[in-house]
């Protein structure tokens, strides 16, 4: 967990395994916001949503552990935590 509070983290959804449930929404929602398709998406620091699959943005320090945990406690199994290295460290291809 050390690893998480030094390095940078990103944070991405895949919208073709997301449920809507939204608890990402519920735990970060400076991090994660809800589209007019009902599917959780990221949005930068300026606020907008990033719609390209795959889309990464940066997890600020504050909210590392609500971001991660939203990851862990996901029913769809689709945000996905990764470090600079690209190792993802919560979310389903986590070790």
């Amino acid at each position: 967990m050390t690893e998480v509070a030094t390095d940078q983290v990103q944070v991405w959804v895949d919208q073709d395994l997301c449920t809507g449930d939204g608890l990402c929404v519920q735990y970060a929602p400076e991090v994660f916001e809800f589209d007019v398709d009902g599917l959780a998406y990221v949005k930068g620091a300026d606020g907008e949503l990033r719609q390209a699959p795959g889309s990464r943005v940066d997890v600020p320090a504050h909210l590392r552990l609500e971001v991660i945990d939203s990851a862990r406690e996901c029913p769809g199994e689709c945000i996905h935590v990764v470090r600079d290295d690209g190792v993802e460290i919560a979310g389903p291809d986590a070790d």
